[in-house]
């Protein structure tokens, strides 16, 4: 009997799946086996991920549920039946969060010399006097504190914003001039409201003098302006004071067709989003409930959306305590990004791409022949035109200043700034306005798409002809995150991708697409079903007793199409091995895969973003790299690009990449068929954290290659007159 994969029993909800990833980085800092501080900054990127989280995708299903909208996800599930499970499992995560900083860091950072003082109550008199110098010098002046009452309305609270909200009352005033300001009637003597924003220009963690004992000590900030309310509303007596923290809906929608110009929208836009609805607010544990119901109605709030916090409210600070000097013995020691073997830092990368196509292996390797592909082209009297596309860039790009150049220098330089791309948009903006100055031509992308793909081309004059030079990435061309992400790309001249690359930015920037392609697959125009294709074949060998194994390694996994195409291949009896660090909707343990599936997530030192397929084919292997993860977003509603391996050593060097993670007992979290995640078994096994194996084979490489060098460097025989 043939199976229904597409019924909804069969999937797991992306957002639920989501959350069952950030319980995961969870996960790692309340892993006692890493150094305390690296448990410090995985639990600031929990928080991190949950803002992200609910300005996002928590908006939408608010959004969804504010229009009507009925319609099921592949799970079977409303957007109010989505709202509920995540509101409970969102919930349970930030209770795990607190547990995990309350009773395991805060002890552990107090036995290391750091102490957090947590309530200002507990300062000594000689720190109280410090925090007091220290607001009135530092803090004072740039504190807007705002009263509500009559005449002053409720104020506009920013989105992510820390906020102390207090309760007051109006002094009994003696002087004639203050009497007349401050008439008193019954109504007065009730109970008002202030508020004041932590200011987030200012530092929020505070070095108060070392203990007695040498121990560092730390107060937040927001204790400080607790501490010192009553400077701020003279007139009035404190009743009580509780920080709190609002998160709006910052997932804002273009009508493109309509925008005259897209560069305008998303700059009125961008404004925007501080204002969206309040779809999440955290206040205090404990917190006055007369001061929470004000808040609460003012902000229109609904109560699932509120969270007592027992502790400092957007743990996000913890990534700024991780970066405090002193307690390097308490972190892992930094990874230094290797050289590319056989790549000299001062070599002519042109000359080296003509003898072999060469693969990246970030940050392993060093993002630098990257970064140099484009100086070297910006210098080159040879070259005459660059190409690029941009989703996200460094705060201080060197590739901007790169192309800039070669703009200046009279190359031709085309590249496409993608706008759209979520909570970068302003700093596109800001890099995009800079190349056109420069002279650069700026496509702002498509209407209806968001350019995705990491390609750049190259296009040089030789003594052969015209020649192209390409990059293609899994990773954005960002020289900071390449230093924390893991993203394989290629350099290559081979003719067809060269042809291949010409096409794509003549699609672009002219919207023409060419009769055909050689090597290179792109969504939205048949990516989709080439993956499609490439998983219905192995189904077919598998059928036919041929070797058949798919490797796919990915950020996220919601496409129904491929989830349902999977389970059909794995039924025919094709053993699939996902590596899916994020969403996974796909389930294991389905009826009639007889259980050829499993999923494996790795969280790590570094952000796992590669994405790599391996498709047995019969014996006959192929390997593809790209852009795109299998989600409708990506295949369906973006311009991604897939790319082969054309060179069999390099598909050694990506099959090992593949086989070492696959090896991973130390990092990898196994999917069960109810949807958690659970450590490898390693009774018998060989211990293998992937990311720490990479670290060491390319140190040693580049260890080895030195030597080498040096080895082939002629020492002069020195002459030694005898005595």
């Amino acid at each position: 009997m043939k199976i229904d994969y597409s019924r909804p029993e069969y999937y797991y909800n992306r957002e639920l799946s989501w959350v069952a990833f950030d319980h995961r980085v969870l996960g790692e800092a309340r892993d006692k086996s890493l150094p305390l501080f690296e448990r410090l900054k995985f639990l600031s990127i929990t928080a991190s991920n949950l803002d992200e989280f609910f300005m996002v995708r928590v908006a939408s299903l608010k959004d969804m549920v504010n229009a009507g909208y009925k319609k099921k996800d592949i799970a079977g599930m409303t957007a109010q039946e989505q709202l509920e499970a995540v509101n409970k499992a969102t919930h349970e995560l930030v209770n795990m969060q607190y547990s995990t900083y309350n009773r395991s860091l805060i002890p552990l950072l107090g036995q290391n010399g750091l102490q957090v003082i947590e309530k200002h109550e507990e300062l000594e008199e000689e720190d109280k006097k410090f925090v007091d110098r220290y607001f009135q010098d530092n803090v004072y002046p740039v504190l807007t504190p705002m009263a509500v009452d009559s005449s002053r309305p409720f104020p506009l609270i920013r989105n992510k914003s820390l906020n102390l909200g207090a309760l007051v009352s109006r002094k009994e005033n003696n002087s004639v001039l203050k009497k007349h300001l401050f008439k008193r009637s019954a109504a007065a003597k009730e109970l008002e409201f202030a508020t004041v924003q932590v200011p987030s220009v200012l530092p929020r963690i505070v070095s108060l003098p070392d203990g007695k004992d040498g121990c560092k000590r730390v107060i937040l900030l927001e204790q400080i302006i607790e501490r010192n309310m009553d400077k701020l509303f003279l007139n009035y007596d404190i009743e009580c004071v509780y920080p709190f923290r609002i998160m709006r809906n910052a997932d804002f929608s273009l009508e493109e067709e309509e925008a005259a110009d897209l560069l305008k929208e998303i700059e009125k836009q961008l404004k925007q989003r501080q204002w969206g609805q309040v779809i999440r607010l955290e206040v205090e544990d404990g917190i006055n409930e007369r001061l929470l119901s004000f808040i609460q109605k003012e902000l229109c709030v609904e109560e699932q959306d509120i969270y007592e916090i027992p502790g400092p409210l957007d743990l996000t600070f913890l990534m700024k305590m991780y970066g405090m000097s002193g307690f390097d013995h308490l972190k892992t020691p930094p990874y230094v990004p290797q050289p590319v073997d056989g790549l000299a830092p001062d070599c002519n990368l042109f000359d080296e791409i003509r003898q072999r196509d060469i693969l990246l292996h970030h940050p392993y390797e060093t993002f630098a022949p990257v970064v140099d592909f484009i100086k070297q082209a910006s210098r080159d009297p040879e070259v005459l035109a660059i190409k690029q596309t941009l989703y996200r860039v460094s705060g201080n790009s060197p590739i901007i200043a790169a192309l800039s150049q070669a703009a200046e220098n009279g190359k031709q330089v085309t590249v496409l700034v993608e706008l759209k791309a979520r909570f970068d948009e302003e700093n596109n903006i800001v890099w995009a306005k800079k190349l056109e100055k420069a002279g650069c031509h700026v496509i702002y992308g498509l209407v209806g798409l968001k350019t995705h793909c990491k390609i750049t081309l190259v296009v040089r004059r030789e003594e052969e002809g015209i020649r192209r030079y390409v990059h293609l990435g899994t990773g954005n061309y960002n020289d900071s995150t390449a230093k924390l992400y893991t993203d394989c790309g290629i350099l290559t001249c081979n003719e067809a991708i060269g042809e291949d690359a010409t096409a794509v930015f003549n699609m672009l920037s002219g919207y023409s697409e060419p009769l055909s392609w050689n090597h290179l697959a792109l969504a939205p125009l048949w990516l989709k079903d080439k993956f499609l294709y490439l998983i219905n074949r192995e189904k077919d060998n598998a059928k036919q007793n041929r070797p058949a194994h798919i490797i796919a390694k990915m950020n996220s996994l919601c496409d129904p199409d491929v989830i349902r195409a999977l389970y059909e291949a794995a039924a025919a009896g094709v053993k699939i091995d996902l590596i899916v660090r994020g969403i996974c909707c796909l389930r294991t343990g389905v009826e009639g895969t007889n259980d050829n599936i499993s999923v494996r997530s790795i969280v790590g030192n570094f952000l796992e973003h590669a994405r790599i397929f391996y498709f047995e084919n019969g014996g006959n292997p192929e390997l593809y790299m790209g852009s795109a993860d299998w989600m409708p977003r990506n295949l369906e509603r973006r311009v991604e690009i897939l790319f082969p391996v054309l060179n069999p050593e390099l598909k050694e060097k990506v099959w090992h990449i593949l086989d070492v993670q696959m090896r991973d007992t130390v990092k990898a979290q196994l999917l069960k068929p109810d949807g958690t995640y659970e450590k490898v078994d390693k009774r018998g096994k060989v211990l293998c954290n992937a990311q720490e194996e990479f670290c060491k084979e390319y140190m040693a490489a580049a260890h080895k290659h030195k030597n080498e060098q040096q080895a082939r460097v002629f020492k002069p025989e020195t002459h030694i007159e005898a005595e």
